[in-house]
């Protein structure tokens, strides 16, 4: 049996391509390390071992599979980087949207590795939504000052979705790029997002990996054995044809696609279906599930979906037992909402229905996945498991989404 990953973990990244920066020491009090390992930007993928000493090349390149262990020792021996990140071809506009509220501190944060993109034609947006206060606009305006590209809007209507078609109403790019404030992107995650619309013609929507930026406590290792979202996958194109290839509950399965904190859409497409829907989402009685929705509109519209690796993002979890019980409470709401507007809605009715009985079996297997994982999680603390409170918080808000759904419906109509 493997050996426990012991906490904190060290969530880091490396290079392997000639004259690339190598791996840093390990923070002192770093454990283990998880080690998102890339080639000319290219992300090959994790290596899991102990921070002290830090893992050194030969530990790294025997983490890898075998096909990139010697796309490395090609590339090393003097082969030309085959399809670098950076040599993306840049002609699109790309707008990147940020939506938040009253986070002054996480956002100052956040603008400041969106500072670093490296993209030329570029657009960053901030979009406060019903502040309280100036402190947003104050975080705003001094990143302005640093960075021309950045600019300012305020969207009074409360909710997620509110503000983010606040943003694709103001965006000039050709893509809108979605990604939230607790998110720290990839100098070339941009670069990541307009490679998956270069995948095909008809591609609408790119999502990209969302990492871990830090695992320090249990609930953030509980969080990210439950989301998908760092899964380190082949490039792959979605759209309706896709059909069994994609799993039993294709296209309704949540997760399969990725997640609203890394995603971009056509800005054109995007506007011609309305948006994202504003009773899903964070701000509303549903809570969220307006990505999930999106997604799935894209497809039923005739649109494809490009999951691109190499668009990545570090996303920082919630760190409490108090503010992961309510995050995963949400989830549960917006779930079961997200399905709730599909079941009323004759175009999806009969898939949704269809992909039930899959569905519960992937529910008992996600439970039974969440028990394993956080069982390969040695503890530092003595809080204990979060996993069983925390699954109950969440199947508590699937019970409650349709309800909340028929709610906001009838109070907007």
């Amino acid at each position: 049996m493997a050996e426990p990953t012991a906490l904190p973990v060290w969530c880091t990244e490396v290079d392997l391509a000639p004259g690339a920066a190598p791996l840093p020491p390990a923070p002192a009090d770093a454990r283990s390390a998880r080690v998102l390992v890339r080639l000319d930007g290219n992300p090959l993928g994790y290596v899991t071992a102990p921070a002290h000493p830090a893992p050194d090349d030969a530990a790294l390149l025997a983490g890898l599979p075998a096909g990139a262990r010697d796309r490395v020792r090609a590339r090393r021996a003097g082969s030309p980087a085959v399809d670098a990140l950076a040599d993306v071809p840049t002609a699109l506009r790309v707008t990147v949207v940020v939506c938040t509220r009253n986070r002054p501190e996480v956002l100052a944060r956040c603008l400041e590795h969106l500072g670093r993109l490296a993209y030329p034609d570029l657009e960053l947006l901030v979009v406060d939504n019903a502040p309280t206060d100036d402190a947003t606009r104050d975080v705003v305006t001094a990143a302005a000052a640093r960075d021309p590209r950045v600019t300012y809007a305020r969207e009074d209507a409360p909710g997620l979705s509110h503000a983010r078609n606040r943003g694709l109403a103001l965006a000039t790019g050709d893509v809108v790029a979605y990604t939230d404030d607790d998110v720290r992107v990839d100098p070339l995650w941009v670069h990541g997002l307009v490679r998956g619309f270069s995948r095909r013609p008809d591609v609408a929507c790119v999502s990209g990996l969302a990492v871990a930026a830090a695992l320090d406590t249990e609930v953030e290792a509980y969080f990210d054995g439950r989301v998908s979202w760092s899964t380190l996958r082949a490039p792959r194109v979605y759209d309706l044809s896709t059909g069994a290839a994609g799993g039993p509950m294709y296209p309704y399965a949540a997760g399969l696609f990725g997640t609203g904190a890394n995603v971009a859409f056509r800005r054109a497409d995007l506007l011609r279906r309305g948006g994202f829907d504003v009773l899903l989402g964070a701000g509303t009685p549903t809570r969220g599930g307006e990505d999930l929705d999106a997604f799935v509109q894209t497809l039923v519209h005739g649109g494809a979906i490009a999951v691109e690796p190499s668009a990545v993002v570090w996303h920082h979890h919630r760190s409490t037992q108090a503010d992961l019980a309510q995050q995963m409470y949400g989830y549960g709401t917006g779930l079961t909402a997200f399905y709730a507007k599909l079941l009323l809605d004759p175009a999806t009715r009969v898939g949704v229905l269809r992909a039930v009985p899959a569905g519960v079996v992937r529910l008992v297997g996600t439970v039974a996945r969440i028990r394993r994982r956080n069982s390969s999680v040695r503890p530092t603390g003595s809080g204990g498991n979060p996993a069983a409170g925390l699954v109950r918080r969440e199947l508590t808000g699937m019970l409650a989404g349709p309800a909340l759904y028929l709610r906001a419906r009838a109070a907007r109509s």
